[in-house]
């Protein structure tokens, strides 16, 4: 074999290592956002956070858009919308309504239950509406037995907060939000560059987060809790997370990619009990079995 030949098979080794490890990079990441909550939230207003989150990204894209060589943008006006309708709905409303929901009280375990009916969402509406993409029986059998999971796991946290209409109503609206972000995204969105598109979507989501951001009574207590909360959000959840789950939407079906949102809170969990001594019950060990089980039969089904 040639060199040429040999440093080809490299790169393209390389290349499908990258691609099957993707998804478990994925759930990491994502799972440090109720960490970031945990931190950040005590010392700002939900929408001024996610105000400056935006900022900083779209900063951040900026910077790695203007030094890379080669970015490619979309070719007409209707990709620009496309994306623009995405950002809204999968930083806006998604991250919106969560944090705007803890903050008025919910516990962040039962605000990951709802928004972890995800992929339960997606699959219904994929087999009511899609004659192309059909969930098999072993696929839905993955989904119910990750939701049991997820609930044995989350369960000692959905107590301990007061639960008002306006919480669950601001929960619930996350959890539609980012299915039919996802959905959105798969429909609609042509495969773009992840530089370029993400840039797009954090220009939309400010614009949409910013006249909320601006109603807040409530002032940003600057802290290096909150400044560190804020740079893990802006370089591991945006310019890292975000950009993972729009490459995994735009590679794979969307019940297989909603399903690795069930190890989100199991993986949390276990950061909670490494980072802040917080207890793992035997029935959260189970759950979290049950979780990866879960997934394991959803993306193989």
């Amino acid at each position: 074999m040639s060199a040429g030949a040999a440093g080809r098979a490299a790169d393209a080794a390389a290349a499908n290592a990258w691609l099957r490890a993707m998804p478990a990079v994925f759930v990491l990441i994502w799972s440090t956002g109720f960490v970031v909550a945990r931190l950040g939230m005590p010392h700002a207003p939900p929408m001024g956070f996610l105000a400056w989150r935006y900022a900083a990204s779209i900063v951040g894209f900026g910077v790695w858009v203007a030094l890379a060589r080669g970015v490619a943008w979309p070719r007409d006006a209707r990709q620009f919308a496309h994306l623009a309708v995405l950002g809204t709905l999968q930083h806006g409303g998604y991250l919106g309504g969560v944090w705007a929901a803890v903050k008025l009280g919910m516990p962040a375990g039962l605000a990951a239950l709802i928004v972890c009916l995800q992929p339960v969402l997606t699959a219904a509406w994929l087999s009511w509406r899609s004659s192309t993409h059909r969930v098999s029986a072993r696929q839905w059998f993955g989904l119910w037995l990750g939701l049991a999971g997820l609930t044995l796991v989350l369960w000692r946290r959905l107590h301990g907060g007061e639960l008002g209409v306006a919480a669950l109503a601001l929960a619930i609206g996350a959890l539609l939000s980012i299915t039919v972000g996802t959905l959105y995204q798969k429909r609609f969105v042509a495969p773009l560059d992840v530089r370029s598109a993400n840039l797009v979507q954090l220009l939309a989501a400010l614009a949409v987060t910013l006249p909320l951001a601006l109603l807040e009574h409530e002032p940003m207590h600057w802290n290096l809790a909150l400044g560190a909360a804020l740079v893990w959000s802006v370089f591991g959840l945006t310019l890292g997370g975000s950009s993972l789950l729009y490459l995994l939407i735009q590679r794979g079906a969307a019940t297989e990619v909603t399903s690795l949102f069930y190890l989100v809170p199991p993986c949390t969990a276990l950061m909670a009990w490494v980072g802040f001594g917080e207890a793992i019950t035997p029935s959260m060990w189970l759950g979290m079995a049950l979780c990866a089980a879960a997934v394991l039969l959803v993306r193989r089904g």
